[in-house]
Parts: structure tokens; sequence; C-alpha cells
């Protein structure tokens, strides 16, 4: 098993408006972008396990020409209002680092 993090080349999060939270994982070459993919680590589902949302709720994006994988969430909380701890996003990505990704076989 390898985390997602010494596979991805990039892992982020941002907001994509006040009402959305959208993540994006790079990848440097084709072997590891296909073998995330082939993993089936990273799926809407496990997605929204991670982030205690509805799996209805996530919006996933293979996009193989970026080497890329996006998802998208609603935000907990609207940006700016009380307890928005995070007014950019830019902080929830960190669960996505310790994903495990199975070795190929």
């Amino acid at each position: 098993m390898r985390r997602l993090m010494d596979i991805a080349s990039l892992i982020r999060s941002k907001n994509a408006g006040p009402f959305v939270l959208t993540f994006d994982i790079l990848f440097a070459t084709h072997a590891d972008f296909d073998a995330v993919v082939r993993s089936g680590a990273l799926n809407a589902v496990n997605f929204a396990k991670l982030y205690g949302v509805h799996p209805d709720q996530v919006r996933f994006f293979e996009c193989r020409n970026a080497l890329a994988l996006k998802f998208s969430i609603p935000r907990p909380v609207t940006q700016g209002d009380l307890g928005d701890g995070d007014m950019h996003g830019g902080q929830q990505y960190a669960p996505l680092m310790f994903i495990q990704v199975p070795e190929a076989s």
C-alpha cells in the first residue's frame, strides 16, 4: 500500500464559489494516474465517507488528458459565515493525503 500523497504530484482543495469545495488530485505520469483509478481507492462513495457527505452530493470527474481527478462537494458552512474556519477552502485536502492505494500487481 502507498499513501496518495506519495503518488500524486499535487493534492489541493479550494472554493468553487461560496457554497462548493473542489478538490484536485494531479499525477505526473499516466502510470500513477492509472494505478490510482484502477485501485478504486478514489471514487464518489469513498470520498463521501471521508468527508461525511451523501454520495449523491459528490461530483466526480476523471480527466485523463490532464492526469487529474476532481471532486466537488457542498461546503459544510457557507464561505464567510460564522463557524467557517477555512475561508478559502485551501485546507480541506489534508484527509486525502493519507488514503491508502494498493500497489499494482
